[in-house]
């Protein structure tokens, strides 16, 4: 019997090794998948992070809607180039009624309610509204693509909300706004139609490219920023400095094209809850490169709240 027993535990010895070297090189593998996407979106959220003192510089001299349609503009030459190896092949009869409110929502309704919003509320409470974004889309997953919802994404989101709350409130000017209640309002809407596109993004990606999807963006904000146009043709000619044209061209190729062309492709690799937990990461992001470019303050209870948003993200990327 414990000749039996020995001879079990010696055939599982010498079969473990070569299991464990089938299964490493699976998990490599599974791991690359995963790192992939990790990768994209941080990438998509340094880009995002950058953008904030990009657009202060350049709101100086250009008005909101002039500023997005160069932006859209640059994104679409950009990519036109690409566009006869991504045009939808796959399209069925009926998608357009997906297509059109998801390319309406992201950059359309987003960028026009969000610039409004801002008009009549604050920033910081316009930052605390935007960490929501994750939660929204969490619980939109969970309803309309049955995307399971574990303690552990749960109590990251309420984490990284926590702590967007904390680092946006220190840089609170102290201003409520001239109308703190519509502001307020108008920047749920626009994280509702983030959430919405977010959503719409991950259900379409099973049959079309994210480039694809994101050429569509492009192409919706490029006409629906046309009257920028006007406030662009009615801006003085000495504005035009190399800083400023490199400023719209980083804006356009790598934020409104690059940055959502990254997070299109990896929301179509992991579940949509995952992915949206990392645009939490986009204020911390912004306070760094503004204290490591810009030479703003950054005291110890940011690095702290800085750090709260990062462990939140982090745990909501745990498996189950």
């Amino acid at each position: 019997m414990a000749q039996t027993k020995q001879n079990a535990i010696s055939v599982k010895g010498f079969n473990t090794p070569l299991g464990d070297g089938t299964v490493k090189s699976k998990f490599k593998k599974s791991d690359m998948n995963s790192v992939l996407p990790i990768a994209a979106l941080l990438g998509a959220v340094m880009l995002w992070g950058g953008s904030f003192a990009a657009m202060t510089t350049s709101l100086g001299v250009l008005s909101p809607s002039a500023v997005m349609w160069l932006r859209m503009v640059f994104g679409l030459v950009t990519i036109l180039p690409f566009l006869p190896k991504i045009l939808p092949g796959s399209y069925q009869p009926g998608d357009w009624k997906i297509l059109i409110p998801t390319v309406l929502l992201q950059p359309c309704a987003y960028f026009f309610l969000e610039s409004r919003a801002l008009l009549y509320t604050t920033s910081s409470q316009a930052g605390i509204i935007s960490a929501c974004l994750p939660l929204m889309v969490a619980l939109g997953a969970w309803l309309f693509l049955s995307e399971p919802l574990f303690w552990r994404q749960g109590i990251g989101c309420f984490l990284s909300i926590a702590g967007v709350v904390a680092l946006t409130l220190l840089g609170s000017e102290g201003s409520r706004g001239i109308n703190p209640l519509l502001g307020n309002a108008l920047e749920l809407a626009a994280m509702a139609s983030a959430a919405a596109n977010m959503i719409l993004i991950k259900e379409l990606s099973n049959r079309y490219s994210p480039w694809t999807l994101t050429a569509m963006q492009v192409m919706a904000g490029t006409l629906f920023f046309l009257p920028g146009l006007g406030d662009l043709l009615q801006a003085p000619h000495e504005i035009w400095t190399l800083q400023l044209i490199f400023i719209l061209i980083f804006l356009g190729v790598f934020v409104s094209l690059g940055a959502f062309g990254l997070f299109n492709w990896a929301i179509s690799k992991i579940s949509a809850s995952k992915a949206s937990s990392f645009v939490n990461l986009v204020p911390v992001t912004a306070v760094i490169i503004g204290w490591g470019v810009l030479g703003e303050r950054l005291n110890f209870i940011q690095c702290v709240a800085a750090g709260v948003v990062i462990f939140g993200v982090l745990l909501s990327q745990k498996r189950h």
